[in-house]
C-alpha cells in the first residue's frame, strides 16, 4: 500500500512536469494538494468525530495511560536511531528509559522514567538518514499517511517494518484494533492545536506543508539547523 501511494505520487509529477509554484520543495504542489483535501475530509468525517468521542467518554486517567502506553512503544524506535546516529549517551538513557517504564511501568502505562530524570527524545529513521547526509527530496502527501517527503516517507516505511512493535504483532484481530486505537489516540491529542492551526491559517495545505517541512528540518539538525541546505 506505501509503495503504491509513493509510485502514484512520483507518477504524478511526471505527468505535470516541472509545474511552477511558488516552492521549489513541493514541484507536484497539485497532487499533493488532492491529497491533502481527500485526508483533510477524511478527518471531518470520521477521525474527528472518533477521537472527539473518545475524549469526551474516557477517564483522562485512562487517556494518559494509553498515551504513556503507546509512546513507550515508540521509544524501541527511538532508541534504534539513537544508536544508527551513534549518540551514545543518549541511546543509553533512552534504553534505560524504555526498560524501566516496560517493566516498573507496567508495559509503560505509567511514565515513571521521566520522573527520574530520563526524558523522551524523537527519533526516527529518516532523521538518521538526514543526520547522514541524505537529502529530504520533494514534499510529499501520502493518503492517510499525511505530510511527509521522499526520504521520510520512505524512512517511514522502514521503521514501520523494522522497529513498530504495534506492527508486529501476530494476530490481526489484536493487531487491528490496537493500531486503530493508537491512530484515535494520536489524534485525540491534536484536536486541540488542529482547530487552532485551521482557524488561523489563510491556506491550510501551505501552513501544513512549511509547519511539517521547518519541524522536520529543526529535528534532523537537533534543533539547530544551518542557515541554508547546500
Amino acid at each position: 500500500m506505501f509503495a503504491k501511494s509513493v509510485l502514484f505520487l512520483l507518477g504524478g509529477l511526471t505527468l505535470t512536469g516541472c509545474a511552477v509554484n511558488g516552492d521549489p520543495r513541493d514541484p507536484i504542489e497539485p497532487v499533493n494538494r488532492a491529497v491533502h483535501s481527500f485526508n483533510e475530509g477524511f478527518d471531518r468525517a470520521f477521525l474527528k468525530p472518533v477521537a472527539q468521542g473518545y475524549k469526551a467518554v474516557t477517564p483522562t486517567i485512562a487517556q494518559t495511560g494509553l498515551r504513556n502506553f503507546f509512546s513507550n512503544l515508540d521509544d524501541v524506535t527511538v532508541v534504534a536511531n539513537d544508536f544508527l546516529q551513534f549518540k551514545l549517551e543518549q541511546g543509553t538513557r533512552d534504553f534505560m528509559r524504555l526498560a524501566f517504564n516496560s517493566s516498573f511501568g507496567l508495559f509503560g502505562l505509567i511514565d515513571i522514567a521521566s520522573e527520574m530524570g530520563l526524558q523522551k527524545h524523537n527519533e526516527d529513521f529518516g532523521q538518521t538518514l538526514g543526520s547522514w547526509g541524505v537529502g529530504a527530496g520533494p514534499y510529499l502527501v501520502l493518503p492517510f499517511i499525511g505530510p511527509g517527503n521522499l526520504r521520510d516517507s520512505t524512512a517511514f516505511a522502514i521503521d514501520t517494518r523494522h522497529t513498530d512493535l504495534a506492527r508486529k504483532l501476530e494476530d490481526v484481530a489484536t493487531r487491528n484494533p490496537v493500531l486503530g486505537l493508537r491512530l484515535v489516540t494520536q489524534r485525540a491529542e491534536l484536536l486541540d492545536a488542529k482547530q487552532v492551526a485551521d482557524e488561523a491559517a489563510l491556506d491550510n495545505y501551505e501552513f501544513t506543508r512549511d509547519f511539517f517541512l521547518e519541524r522536520r528540518r529543526g529535528l534532523v539538525y537537533d534543533g539547530n539547523p544551518p542557515l541554508e541546505d547546500e
